[in-house]
């Protein structure tokens, strides 16, 4: 089964996802072409007295057809409704007996029954409907002319036929469902995965503003107070200061007016100053308060704000993991800034242990190391403390990683519990 709109030449069930499955019309269409096609021929000469090279045609009008149902069954229908009338005419010729049926031996039901399955999982419930009436309308039709009388049995043409119509096309409105389900999930989860990075990137850039805006501030208060701060400054000196102040108001205004989109009436606890690696200690206090005892290491080297802050939502983010997935586990946090990335110095550096990262073979400058490693839980669980998560978690340490020109190895552990490492460069050019 495909779309009704697409696919007009495919064979029937072609999109089906098992071979055996798309195989299945045509297996079904030659049993029935050659089946039928040597039952019809004996029993309209047999049976029903006709003419053994009228019933032969006949028999071929009403059986070959059925191979061409499979790719186009509405034209295939065509020829095998005008065989079946036909059919029905050349009889009123011969003298059959009365328990025969008429006007559609059962052959040609079986026959049109599998036809009417093939055009209900292909065409439109318009063109059904409109197959259906012209059946009714040639079965009633015919009646009038019955040799024998025109009964309820006379009319099983129109009745199976419906049948067959409404299975089929209840089989492909299902099939269309399920489809259009599937591609919705589909579409929603790149969607969630689309707006998880979105709304990352807004909140690193909104805590960048801050840091941003802190400096640019202390700029222009630098440079309006330069003046008065420092005597007897030449008239092109202090016409230089108040240009570098006016350019940093300006750029500091500018900033402001392209993230201001980002700041809502929800977001004020986010003006508050942006942590650093001063504050990981209090962060793994109140993990260790939480979860039990976390090993802590802390490093107390001056940092750019841009590299702290992103050091302490990576650490943030991996103490909340442990605490979501391995409460109890043992935990270790670990900060120190490292010599140039290949030197070989740490064990539990990637880089360190492939040899450096390709690059110009001089390594890059120092780079702060963040490593956090649990174990597994104590206790096993039944599942996480908490279901549905949103997946921001490793997203947002990439991007945080990103944003500094680092390096971030997170996975878990073979002897169980997982390990977040991160390396983000300390020097300006490592930025770039």
């Amino acid at each position: 089964m495909e779309p009704v709109e697409a696919g007009r030449s495919r064979a029937v069930l072609a999109g089906a996802s098992r071979r055996w499955v798309r195989g299945l019309p045509w297996a079904l269409a030659f049993v029935l072409s050659v089946a039928l096609l040597p039952t019809t021929i004996v029993v309209l000469t047999a049976d029903y007295g006709l003419n053994g090279a009228v019933a032969g045609g006949l028999a071929v009008a009403q059986a070959a057809p059925l191979l061409l149902a499979v790719v186009r069954p509405l034209q295939a229908w065509y020829v095998v409704f005008l065989a079946d009338v036909a059919g029905a005419l050349a009889l009123l010729s011969v003298d059959f007996e009365e328990r025969l049926l008429w006007p559609f031996p059962p052959m040609e039901l079986v026959g049109y029954v599998g036809l009417c399955l093939a055009l209900g999982l292909r065409e439109r419930r318009r063109t059904l409907v409109l197959v259906w009436l012209a059946t009714a309308a040639a079965n009633v039709g015919l009646g009038f002319a019955a040799p024998h009388g025109f009964g309820a049995r006379e009319l099983l043409f129109t009745i199976l036929g419906g049948v067959a119509l409404l299975l089929g096309g209840v089989l492909r409105d299902r099939y269309e469902v399920q489809r259009r389900l599937a591609e919705q999930e589909n579409i929603s989860e790149a969607e969630r995965g689309r707006r998880t990075l979105l709304e990352e990137r807004a909140r690193i850039a909104r805590e960048l503003h801050d840091v941003v805006a802190h400096h640019m501030s202390v700029i222009t208060v630098q440079a309006d107070t330069a003046e008065y701060r420092l005597r007897a400054l030449p008239p092109d000196v202090r016409e230089e200061f108040t240009s570098i102040a006016s350019t940093a108001r300006e750029s500091l205004g500018e900033m402001r007016r392209l993230l201001g989109v980002l700041r809502n009436e929800e977001a004020h606890g986010e003006l508050v100053p942006q942590p650093g690696l001063a504050q990981i200690g209090q962060l793994v206090e109140a993990t260790a308060r939480t979860v039990g005892p976390v090993e802590f290491s802390p490093c107390e080297a001056e940092v750019p704000e841009a590299v702290g802050l992103s050091a302490y939502r990576i650490v943030q983010e991996a103490l909340a993991n442990v605490v979501r997935h391995a409460p109890g586990a043992a935990t270790r946090v670990s900060l120190s800034v490292d010599g140039p990335v290949g030197d070989g110095d740490d064990p539990d550096d990637p880089d360190d242990r492939a040899g450096g990262d390709g690059g110009d073979g001089g390594g890059r400058g120092e780079r702060l190391t963040v490593l956090v490693v649990n174990g597994p839980p104590p206790r096993p669980r039944d599942g996480p403390l908490e279901v549905g998560g949103t997946g921001h978690g490793l997203v947002g340490m990439r991007e945080r990683v990103r944003l500094v020109g680092g390096t971030l190895d997170v996975g878990p552990l073979p002897a169980g519990g997982f390990r977040v490492a991160a390396h983000l460069p300390l020097t300006e050019k490592d930025f770039t």
